[in-house]
């Protein structure tokens, strides 16, 4: 048995069992992928997947519970490379982020400058996607660290902490009717058509719940995962934006205006998660802390130790309460 045959057996299920697809993935041919999985399971004497004609069909009960003691197997491979560079080195070594556009243009410039002032000889990884993807990567271990607001909190293999709490502003050009409105109302927003975020992204779903709650229905005309991208529909006069505040600059977004919302929509927190069982290197924790300055050390130990439902519910609920406000 070796550890590339692992690798192979479990790319191959994560690419929904597309031996092509997970070949790509792993810079490899598919012949080599599917003699390597073969070789495997005559070691093993049982198949890990059924197969229909050349495809592969779908994995056996063997296979569901090989894949998650070769998942385990991979992982303390990689937490034993990191714990010896660590040792050999530790401020040496690399960061891989998944995340959104939003908050890889508005809220990481910052961090990532200060990180690379103090950490020159770590090479960072920024993956750009959905926060399904984003929470997938982190949960696989193909990232170090999700950030998100919306479907972290799906994946039960993620240790997650929250970061900073934020709300919505609605954009408008000058002289627009709405700022003669204030404070606006959501029956003052349903009047005009919304340009806004997709589905999935960003605290959609609060905006959307917003308006459910008073029967009202959004006239959403237009959506987009930038908000620079809204803001620029919002310039040709397509509608109405409705954005995270952080993403406005007075002085950069000239011939728009920003209405603060935040008496309209509950706050989404966004939230920073790692896969439960991965090492920890020093300089993850100090990222960590650069991006939440609450989120010490301690903290995240608590966070990783906190398997019961219980314990992670009371610990949300203390750091929750001294969010600060993005």
């Amino acid at each position: 048995m070796k550890l590339n045959q692992l690798r192979y057996i479990c790319e191959v299920a994560r690419r929904n069992l597309n031996v092509s697809a997970a070949a790509d993935a792993l810079y490899t041919s598919q012949p080599g992928v599917s003699k390597q999985i073969r070789m495997l399971e005559s070691e093993l004497g049982v198949q890990i997947f059924e197969r229909s004609g050349k495809h592969l069909s779908r994995i056996t009960p063997a296979g569901e519970e090989i894949l998650k003691a070769a998942n385990r197997v991979l992982e303390d491979v990689r937490n034993i490379k990191a714990i010896a560079e660590e040792h050999k080195d530790d401020n040496r070594g690399s960061l891989s982020i998944a995340t959104t556009q939003t908050q890889a243009r508005h809220a990481l410039p910052r961090v990532v400058s200060l990180f690379r002032d103090r950490y020159p000889n770590v090479s960072l990884h920024m993956h750009q996607g959905t926060p399904m993807q984003i929470a997938d990567e982190a949960a696989r271990g193909a990232v170090d660290f999700a950030i998100a607001t919306e479907a972290i909190e799906l994946f039960e293999d993620l240790v997650m902490l929250p970061c900073y709490r934020w709300n919505r502003s609605v954009i408008v050009p000058d002289g627009h009717p709405l700022l003669d409105r204030m404070p606006i109302t959501l029956e003052d927003l349903a009047q005009y058509p919304l340009v806004t975020y997709v589905f999935g992204f960003t605290g959609r779903s609060k905006l959307d719940k917003a308006f459910q709650e008073q029967g009202l229905e959004p006239n959403v005309v237009f959506t987009a995962t930038d908000a620079e991208v809204i803001k620029t529909y919002v310039n040709l006069g397509v509608g109405v934006g409705i954005v995270a505040s952080m993403a406005f600059d007075s002085i950069r977004d000239s011939g728009l205006q920003a209405i603060d919302a935040a008496h309209l929509f509950e706050p989404s927190v966004t939230n920073i998660g790692f896969r439960r069982g991965s090492y920890l290197r020093s300089y993850m924790y100090d990222f960590i802390q650069l991006f939440a300055a609450h989120l010490t050390p301690e903290i995240i130990q608590r966070a990783i130790e906190a398997r019961e439902p219980e314990q992670r519910a009371q610990l949300f609920e203390e750091l929750n309460a001294n969010l600060i406000e993005a």
